[in-house]
C-alpha cells in the first residue's frame, strides 16, 4: 500500500514538473498565419557576453511577444518555438518591427535542436543588410516539425521587444500597412510648425519661436521612436540614435515656453526658480548626452517624471493665481502628463504593452501641441484686445471729443515728424488757421447746443476737403488748423479759400427747420525749410494773418509775411 502511494506521488510529481516546465509552443498548422499575440521565453544576459551554446543551457522566463524590460536588460535573448505536425515544412517569416532602435540583433535557427543557420544584423551597417525593411527585421525561416528561433537583443538603453510571425501574404500585408498612424501624427505635428511659422511671422513674439522648436523637437522624436525616419531614409545605428536628445530637447523648449508665455520671471518668482531648476537639470543631461547618449537616456524617464510633477504644480499655481491661460494650459499639460506617464511605465517595464502606453509621448505630445497652439492664439486675442484698448486711450488723449480731430497737443507733436521729412524730401510745408466769425453771437443768441453743432460742421467740411497726409487740428474753441504736406504759399492760398467758400455756401442745421449759415477767416504761412523755422514760429506769422483778416472785416483769406531772419 505504502509502495503504491509512493509510486502515484512520484507520478503526479512527474506530470507536475513536466507542466511547469512545458515550453510556450506555437502551433502553425494553419493555412495562413498571422501571429500577433502569443506567448514567448527571455532571459537577461547580465555579462552581456554568453554564447548561443551557453544560452541554450539556461533558465528562460515567460512573457508576451511584446514586452518591456526597461534599461536594466541591455542584452537579452529571446526564444520562441514553433511546431508543424503536418508534413509538409511550413515557410515563415519573423518580423522584429521595432529593431530600428537597437543596436544588434543576432538570431539563431535551430530544426529539432540542431542549429541550420544564423543572422546577424549590425544596425550601424542595416542600411543595405538583405533582412532590413524600412526599420523591420525581416528574418525567413521555414517549420518542418519543430523550429526554435534564439533572438539575441542588444539595446543602447531601454530594452523594447516586439515580435510578429506572418506567412508570406500576411507579410507582405503588413510591411505595406505599417506607421500609417505615426505618419498621421507628424502630419498634425508638421501642420502646427507651418502655423506657427504664420503667427511669427504676424507677431514676431518669442514664445513662437520657443514653441516651434517644441515642435520640431517632438516631431523629431515621435519619427524616430515609431521607426518613421529608419522607414522614410532607412538610416539606423549611431547616427540615428544620437537624435534621441530630442527627449531633452523637447521639455527644454516646453519650460522655456511656459516661462515665455506666463512671463514667470516678473510676475511668478517662485515658480520661475521651480522651472528654472528642472531646466538646468534637463540640460545638463543634453549635454551630458551629447558625449554619452546611451548613460544620458538611463535616467531619461526618471527626470521626465520629475519634470512632469513639476510643470503640473507650477501649473496649479498659476491657476490658484488666475492666470487667463492657466487653465488651458493645465488641460493641455493634464493629457500630456496622463499620457507620458503610461509611456514611462511602458519604458520602464511596469505595465503590461498596449497601443495606447506604447504610443503615449506621441499621443500626449500631440495633444498638448494643440492646446499650446490654442493658448498662443488666446494669448494674442488678450494681447489684440488690449493693444485696441491702448490705442483708443491714445486716440482719446490726443483727439478733440467733440469734432473728433486731433487736439492742439498732438499737432505739435506730429508736425515736427512732417517738417523733418519735408527736410529730408526737400519739400514745402504750408499752415493754415482758420476762426469762425462771430462764434460768440452763435453761442449767446443759439446757445451752446448750436454752437457745438457749427464745430462739428466745420470739421466735418475740412474732412471732406482735406487730403491723406494733411494733418487737421482744434486748437480750441473755435479756432482750427491744419498743416498741409508738399504744399506751396499759393498752392495753401488756393486751398484756404475753398474751404472758406464752401463753409460760407454751407448751412448748419439746427433742428425744429432752424438754420445758421456761418463764415470763417483764415490765415495762410508757408514754413521756411531752409531756415530750420520753427513750428511755433510758422504759426505765430500765420495767426498774424488771421488778425488781418479780422481786421479788414472777416470772412477772408490773407497771407502771412515772410518770416524775420536773424
Amino acid at each position: 500500500m505504502a509502495s503504491s502511494r509512493l509510486l502515484l506521488l512520484s507520478l503526479f510529481l512527474c506530470i507536475f514538473n513536466t507542466s511547469a516546465l512545458a515550453l510556450p509552443v506555437i502551433d502553425v498548422n494553419k493555412e495562413s498565419v498571422q501571429l500577433t499575440n502569443y506567448t514567448i521565453e527571455y532571459l537577461t544576459d547580465d555579462s552581456k557576453s554568453l554564447s548561443y551554446d551557453a544560452i541554450r543551457k539556461q533558465n528562460f522566463k515567460k512573457t508576451n511577444n511584446t514586452t518591456t524590460l526597461g534599461t536594466q536588460a541591455t542584452v537579452t535573448w529571446y526564444r520562441i518555438t514553433l511546431h508543424n505536425s503536418k508534413n509538409q515544412t511550413k515557410s515563415l517569416f519573423l518580423h522584429l518591427p521595432k529593431a530600428y532602435h537597437i543596436r544588434s540583433v543576432e538570431i539563431f535557427e535551430e530544426h529539432d535542436q540542431k542549429l541550420i543557420k544564423q543572422s546577424l544584423v549590425d544596425l550601424n551597417k542595416a542600411s543595405n543588410h538583405p533582412l532590413m525593411y524600412q526599420g523591420t527585421i525581416v528574418y525567413p525561416f521555414t517549420v518542418p516539425s519543430t523550429t526554435t528561433l534564439y533572438i539575441r537583443s542588444h539595446v543602447y538603453s531601454h530594452q523594447w521587444f516586439s515580435s510578429q510571425i506572418y506567412d508570406d501574404e500576411q507579410s507582405r500585408r503588413a510591411l505595406v500597412g505599417g506607421h500609417l498612424d505615426i505618419a498621421l501624427l507628424v502630419g498634425m505635428m508638421v501642420a502646427l510648425v507651418f502655423y506657427n511659422g504664420l503667427l511669427y511671422f504676424a507677431t514676431s513674439k518669442k514664445e513662437n519661436i520657443l514653441y516651434s522648436l517644441y515642435l520640431i523637437s517632438g516631431l523629431l522624436w515621435i519619427a524616430l521612436s515609431y521607426g518613421l525616419l529608419s522607414k522614410a531614409f532607412n538610416i539606423y545605428g549611431d547616427n540615428l540614435f544620437i537624435l534621441n536628445l530630442s527627449v531633452f530637447s523637447m521639455p527644454i523648449f516646453l519650460l522655456l515656453f511656459m516661462m515665455a508665455i506666463f512671463e514667470t520671471k516678473k510676475l511668478y518668482i517662485k515658480e520661475h526658480r521651480a522651472l528654472q531648476i528642472i531646466l538646468a537639470l534637463l540640460t545638463i543631461s543634453f549635454i551630458y548626452g551629447l558625449f554619452d547618449i546611451t548613460g544620458a537616456l538611463k535616467h531619461s524617464t526618471s527626470l521626465a517624471a520629475l519634470m512632469m510633477v513639476t510643470t503640473f504644480s507650477v501649473s496649479i499655481s498659476f491657476l490658484i493665481k488666475k492666470n487667463p491661460l492657466a487653465t488651458f494650459f493645465l488641460m493641455g499639460h493634464t493629457l500630456f502628463i496622463l499620457f507620458n506617464g503610461l509611456a514611462v511605465m511602458y519604458y520602464k517595464g511596469f505595465v503590461i504593452p498596449n497601443y495606447v502606453n506604447s504610443h503615449g509621448v506621441g499621443i500626449g505630445i500631440v495633444l498638448e501641441a494643440l492646446t499650446l497652439a490654442f493658448i498662443i492664439s488666446y494669448r494674442i486675442k488678450i494681447l489684440e484686445g488690449i493693444r485696441s484698448k491702448q490705442a483708443e486711450l491714445t486716440k482719446q488723449a490726443s483727439t478733440d471729443p467733440l469734432t473728433q480731430l486731433y487736439n492742439r497737443r498732438y499737432f505739435f507733436t506730429e508736425s515736427n515728424y512732417m517738417i523733418k521729412k519735408a527736410q529730408a524730401n526737400d519739400e514745402s510745408l504750408s499752415i493754415i488757421i482758420l476762426d469762425i466769425d462771430h462764434f460768440k453771437a452763435v453761442n449767446d443768441q443759439y446757445g451752446h447746443k448750436a454752437g457745438d453743432l457749427v464745430l462739428v460742421d466745420v470739421a466735418s467740411i475740412f474732412h471732406q476737403l482735406s487730403r491723406d497726409q494733411d494733418l487737421i487740428a482744434r486748437f480750441g474753441g473755435e479756432e482750427f488748423v491744419v498743416i498741409l504736406p508738399d504744399t506751396n504759399t499759393t498752392e495753401a492760398q488756393v486751398y484756404a479759400e475753398h474751404i472758406r467758400q464752401s463753409i460760407e455756401k454751407h448751412s448748419v442745421n439746427l433742428g425744429d427747420e432752424l438754420t445758421l449759415n456761418i463764415t470763417v477767416s483764415l490765415g495762410v504761412a508757408e514754413l521756411s525749410i531752409t531756415t530750420n523755422e520753427a513750428i511755433e514760429s510758422a504759426v505765430d506769422r500765420a495767426d498774424k494773418a488771421l488778425y488781418e483778416a479780422k481786421t479788414l472785416g472777416r470772412n477772408r483769406v490773407c497771407m502771412a509775411s515772410e518770416p524775420n531772419h536773424h
